[in-house]
């Protein structure tokens, strides 16, 4: 257990609350805006550890984690895997709860389980994970998953499951949205990997599937504004349209589809 209690003891609460504020603001930069489907709000119990477990469509995924966290499920304590080569180029990401894991090998997935106890045994844990292990199109099916969150859940009674669909798609602004929703969670139980393994990828998939159809929408009336990013287009053009705006005595709208629904 000693990779464990090192993650859980290594994670200082002032590094995550700054480096928070510093996806925040990328996020915001880089994003027209943060959005989660209102009917896939995570409905997580006090004193209730969790695994909240995604697609992983971008490298902008665990960015987005940290932002859900601590916007959405109160600053819970949250943590999550990344490949131990990348992360030793990142060392500093272990004090922010981040654990290095080794894909594909017997050792890797024994350290995995065992790191994920020590996390899970604190009822205001969160572990989050990009289930799929690789980069895939949000649209592809069937949706396959890797099998250590299945491990997880069989091993751990009690544990809440919560699947997360994510995708960023272009709408009507310069910036591409970031889309979440969260499904129907589930609780952890000694039944087999096998049928974990199946209900986990139903379950993600149903939340894939609800989500593409809201992004297909292109509502924003379908979900709760997160975070607020960019605006318009920037530069000479915007320049016109704010005189335009002015000239008329308008008020200027930044956004290239007009206000929001």
């Amino acid at each position: 257990m000693r990779a464990g209690v090192d993650v859980v003891a290594a994670r200082s609460p002032a590094l995550c609350s700054f480096f928070a504020s510093v996806m925040r603001r990328q996020t915001r930069r880089h994003f027209h805006a943060v959005r989660v489907a209102r009917t896939g709000r995570p409905q997580l119990p006090q004193g209730r550890v969790a695994i909240v477990y995604s697609n992983h469509p971008s490298w902008w995924d665990p960015a987005l984690f940290i932002v859900l966290n601590t916007t959405l499920l109160g600053g819970r304590k949250g943590y999550g895997p990344m490949e131990a080569a990348q992360l030793e180029r990142y060392a500093f990401m272990r004090r922010i709860g981040v654990f290095g894991v080794e894909p594909g090998t017997r050792r890797g997935a024994a350290a995995f389980l065992r790191t994920s106890a020590a996390i899970l045994a604190d009822p205001e844990s969160v572990l989050w994970i990009t289930s799929e292990g690789a980069f895939a199109d949000p649209r592809l099916r069937p949706v396959r998953l890797r099998p250590g969150t299945a491990h997880l859940m069989a091993r751990h009674e009690g544990v809440l499951a919560i699947p997360l669909a994510l995708e960023y798609p272009f709408w009507t602004e310069r910036l591409p949205e970031a889309l979440c929703r969260f499904g129907e969670p589930v609780q952890g139980d000694r039944g087999s990997v096998a049928s974990w393994q199946a209900r986990l990828e139903e379950g993600l998939t149903a939340t894939m599937d609800a989500l593409a159809a809201d992004a297909m929408a292109r509502d924003p009336g379908r979900f709760e504004l997160v975070l607020e990013g960019r605006k318009g287009v920037g530069g000479i053009y915007d320049l016109s349209r704010r005189a335009r705006a002015a000239l008329r005595g308008e008020r200027f709208e930044p956004e290239h589809g007009g206000p929001e629904a």
